[in-house]
């Protein structure tokens, strides 16, 4: 039977990782601290007792305004420990699945942004994030790197249970207006890489990643601001006011527009992903089962 060793279960995409892999084979899970992503060998001593046939990673380091202050640990986490594991997913002749992040682009453009635009990083966190895909590439290992966007989940830290967390004060939210993206539910990020996994197989039933190695934009479709997103969700009629990042300054600086395209996900692999409001509205009512793309 297909082995995939899965990092980071205790995370959001994580989790949900857990649940969408398994009928792919059998997963072993391994997080912080049977794993520290701090240390080469243990990273080195997880993956050759595992001894899988893909590597899914869904660790790193995510607190993006820390990482300006904590640049060395951020760097480990992020660049290091990627490039350890393509070492060693290549050493067992294995496929490597990543995940990477809008903010590898300073958010300075207009359109969509594709796999093929340059990268120009604005801080610590999206720095590290590229230099971890970039190590990926490089190694040559059949990899699929997913690049995700405004991530939220009914678990974990994230921006719509803060969000929820606060308007239970009753008090008008103050909340950015003029930073764009693609909010998208962890679970689609989950469910997009089971698919494109089993898309892979090939007619022995082994992950084939070779063919379709690269980057691959993973976001739900359509945009609004953080602002707009938060209005979405609470429906309690409290008042959430529009600021702008100068109102809100942090140590970090954020793309203003962080929307990515998914044309090549869907070329490729043939998967459509819902829209952003779809998306939030299934994460809602979370209790009810079943597969969230089209």
């Amino acid at each position: 039977m297909r082995h995939i060793l899965l990092i980071g279960n205790d995370g959001q995409v994580g989790f949900e990782l857990e649940r969408t892999l398994a009928p792919l084979g059998r997963i072993s899970t391994i997080c912080y601290p049977a794993i520290d992503f701090r240390s080469p060998d243990s990273i080195i001593r997880a993956v050759r007792n595992a001894k899988p046939d893909l590597i899914v990673n869904a660790a790193a380091y995510t607190a993006v305004d820390k990482a300006e202050s904590d640049s060395a640990i951020c760097e480990k986490l992020n660049a290091d420990a990627p490039a350890i594991l393509a070492e060693e997913a290549n050493r067992l002749r294995a496929g490597l699945v990543h995940y990477s992040t809008d903010f590898v682009f300073d958010g300075g453009g207009k359109v969509p942004y594709t796999e093929e635009d340059t990268p120009s990083p604005l801080g610590v966190y999206g720095q590290t994030k590229l230099a971890g895909d970039l190590a990926v590439q490089k190694s040559g290992v059949p990899h699929l790197i997913f690049r995700l966007a405004w991530i939220y989940g009914m678990r974990g830290k994230n921006f719509l249970l803060t969000i929820r967390r606060l308007a239970d004060g009753g008090k008008p939210i103050r909340i950015v207006d003029d930073q764009v993206g693609c909010p998208t539910w962890c679970r689609i990020v989950a469910e997009a890489t089971a698919a494109a996994l089993t898309k892979t197989l090939d007619r022995h039933g082994k992950f084939n990643l070779a063919e379709v190695s690269g980057i691959y934009n993973c976001v739900c479709s359509g945009q609004t601001s953080w602002c707009g997103f938060a209005r979405a969700f609470i429906t309690s009629g409290l008042p959430v006011l529009p600021i702008t990042t100068a109102d809100y300054p942090t140590p970090a600086r954020r793309p203003a527009y962080s929307v990515l395209s998914c044309a090549k996900l869907q070329k490729v692999f043939g998967i459509t992903l819902p829209s952003w409001e779809t998306a939030l509205r299934d994460c809602l009512a979370s209790e009810r089962s079943g597969s969230c793309l089209s």
